[in-house]
């Protein structure tokens, strides 16, 4: 399998856009713009493939000079192919981008200015925070956000019933407090004999390593005038990781990696086997939709009672490939996708509370109950967010890989928490960008 590290180099031998754009498959034989189809590409589940088609379906009625071809595909393999796609010059001219690739795509220069094409694609009503999260450190805007994402725990209330569990104080409750409860669950599971656990899977994922970071008042990858993550921080994680196998609250380590690599619709937690799942907010929907169950978010437990540091994230977003024969094109699409009202309805939430404030408004009629789970905890988040880290450097991408190897080493015990921790903060040092 590719891994972040392969996708690097991958993107290296991407790095000559300009000789790649000329004779690639995506280059202009000098005809018009609009002759061959804008090829989309994006990641995610059945839910958001479909909603994704019915939005083009309109797009078609009112643009039909322009063709669209889409293509999908899981999370797992989506980098993989994009990265092949771009090393190749077969580009799609549209794709969904994510915060830990969105600066090594960039600063390769294999995606477009996004205000080349503004008098296309309007952002002006955007709020300049949330927008500026899709620009390279020399101010270039090479995504279009897609919306807010906030990292949550995502809860089963109809397994927490059925082992007879209060649903829990999110406001107050630690890391202590967690595990308590999910061990709970799993010893009901354990004598009733369910296939069920409290938690699914926890230790080997950065979003989770950066959130038990900024609780400790650290950062992955600081700013400035923040501080890096210490060796004492890390081997806290590790040891609550451990800890967590150890008393039932997790699967054993072997079965966390196979729930992990199954996909958001067959793991675990979309099948009703777990009553916990770290989660982006937004993808509570998936999960509702392939479990039946009426899932509900609560904020991150805490290290300090009621410091959850919770964060909006850009949730994805759109950018244009460089080497787009038909930018225009591209860019009229993606001004579709995000600004239209009636794509807005068919699209609502699922990829991110919208970034256009006017929107929020106009498709909430349209959401049902449990979409209005995902807007409703968003709302509600704005009033406690604090400071989102910084985007992850084309440095650091390689590092989810390097950390889940590591992590995963202490995890199955076969080294101890405090010397894997001093290697993961070694790599975490190598990969800081150079200021």
């Amino acid at each position: 399998m590719i891994t972040r590290r392969s996708t690097l180099a991958l993107l290296a031998a991407a790095g000559a856009v300009p000789a790649l754009a000329s004779c690639g498959p995506n280059a202009s034989s000098g005809g018009e713009e609009g002759e061959s189809p804008v090829r989309l590409y994006w990641w995610g589940g059945d839910l958001r493939a479909g909603m994704t088609h019915d939005a083009l379906d309109l797009f078609a009625a009112a643009h039909g000079d322009i063709e669209v071809s889409p293509e999908y595909s899981e999370w797992t393999g989506y980098w993989d192919k994009l990265a092949t796609q771009f090393a190749g010059g077969d580009s799609p001219d549209v794709m969904q981008m994510d915060e830990s690739y969105i600066d090594s795509y960039g600063a390769r220069s294999s995606l477009l200015d996004l205000e080349t094409v503004s008098d296309v694609l309007d952002l002006g009503a955007m709020d300049d925070a949330v927008l500026d999260t899709g620009r390279l450190d020399d101010g270039t805007l090479v995504g279009a956000p897609l919306g807010i994402g906030i990292f949550a725990v995502g809860v089963n209330p109809v397994l927490l019933e059925q082992a007879g569990v209060a649903m829990p104080e999110d406001t107050t409750w630690t890391w202590d407090d967690f595990a308590e409860i999910a061990t709970q669950i799993s010893d009901w599971a354990a004598e009733a004999g369910e296939d069920v656990v409290g938690f699914d899977f926890f230790g080997t994922g950065t979003a989770e390593l950066g959130a038990w970071a900024r609780q400790s008042g650290e950062q992955l990858f600081p700013r400035a005038d923040e501080t890096l993550i210490s060796a004492a921080t890390i081997t806290s994680f590790l040891e609550y990781s451990r800890a967590l196998v150890d008393s039932g609250a997790v699967p054993a380590p072997s079965e966390q990696i196979e729930d992990a690599a199954a996909g958001v619709e067959q793991g675990r937690f979309g099948t009703n086997r777990s009553a916990f799942h770290l989660q982006f907010h937004t993808q509570v929907q998936t999960f509702q939709k392939s479990s039946g169950s009426p899932m509900q978010l609560l904020r991150l437990p805490a290290l300090t009672s009621g410091d959850h540091q919770m964060v909006n994230k850009a949730s994805m977003y759109w950018s244009i490939s460089a080497q787009s024969s038909q930018p225009e094109a591209a860019a009229t699409l993606v001004d579709f996708l995000l600004r239209d009202p009636e794509a807005a309805a068919i699209l609502k939430i699922e990829r991110g509370v919208t970034a256009f404030p006017e929107l929020q408004d106009a498709i909430e009629p349209e959401l049902d109950e449990d979409e209005k789970v995902s807007l409703d905890f968003a709302r509600d988040m704005q009033a406690e967010v604090v400071r989102p880290p910084l985007v992850t450097p084309a440095s650091g991408v390689a590092f989810g890989d390097e950390f889940g190897r590591l992590a995963e080493e202490s995890l199955f015990g076969s080294r101890p928490p405090a010397e894997v921790a001093d290697e993961i903060l070694e790599v975490l040092t190598s990969m800081q960008p150079e200021r």
